[in-house]
């Protein structure tokens, strides 16, 4: 069975309805990232990140996954599928994907700031005195800006492992995610969905210009029909 590795980015859950903070203003819900996305932030003004995280943890609550999670779900009939994502949601999972890896962290988790593998699922509000068995604050189990990306070693050694690679709804801006581009072997298909892509097609990149809901069923189909 061909193995498929699909890199997601902001797009795919912004047409569920969670907004990026990548806009063309450089804000987040009114936030500079620094403020709240950085070690320093969070040293700054805990209740203000916190207060934020919460904030966006609700709003996950209140989506679902769209056509184009659930489109993903449908290759595992056909294909073993890894998918790897920058996104904090939980929307690959809520679709049925069996096999997805968070670079970035999970908004539906917290950690321990005494030990960054004392992870716990967490959907309520993280507060101010919330503490983990050794009593110390918990905070979002996510990657902040100047925070290493633990799982980059273990997306890597997937993604060399790719007889197809797609990627869906990122601009392939933010490092290190970025770079598994680079880690597939030549002349591995990869197909690059995005409605305004900044790359050119070229023998064995194939640019699809649509939104994730229009393109990965579109790709879907095709991929199944042709396995």
């Amino acid at each position: 069975m061909k193995k498929i590795v699909v890199l997601t980015g902001a797009g795919i859950s912004a047409e569920s309805g969670i907004k990026t903070f990548r806009d063309a203003d450089g804000l987040w819900e009114g936030h500079d990232v620094m403020e709240v996305a950085s070690p320093q932030g969070w040293e700054k003004n805990m209740g203000l990140v916190l207060d934020f995280y919460n904030q966006r943890r609700k709003q996950l609550l209140q989506v679902s996954p769209n056509a184009a999670h659930k489109s993903l779900v449908e290759l595992e009939e056909n294909f073993d599928v890894s998918i790897i994502t920058q996104n904090i949601d939980d929307l690959h999972e809520r679709a049925g994907s069996s096999k997805v890896v968070h670079l970035h962290g999970e908004l539906l988790k917290a950690r321990s700031t005494f030990d960054e593998k004392l992870v716990m699922d967490w959907k309520q509000d993280i507060k101010p005195g919330d503490f983990c068995e050794h009593n110390f604050q918990l905070r979002p189990h996510v990657v902040w800006f100047g925070e290493a990306v633990p799982m980059f070693e273990i997306a890597g050694k997937i993604t060399e492992e790719a007889d197809i690679l797609m990627v869906i709804g990122t601009s392939m801006q933010v490092y290190p995610a970025a770079s598994l581009v680079h880690f597939v072997k030549p002349e591995t298909p990869i197909y690059f969905i995005d409605p305004k892509p900044n790359i050119q097609p070229s023998k064995y990149l194939n640019i699809i210009p649509e939104t994730a809901v229009k393109g990965v069923p579109k790709l879907v189909a095709d991929l199944k029909e042709h396995s």
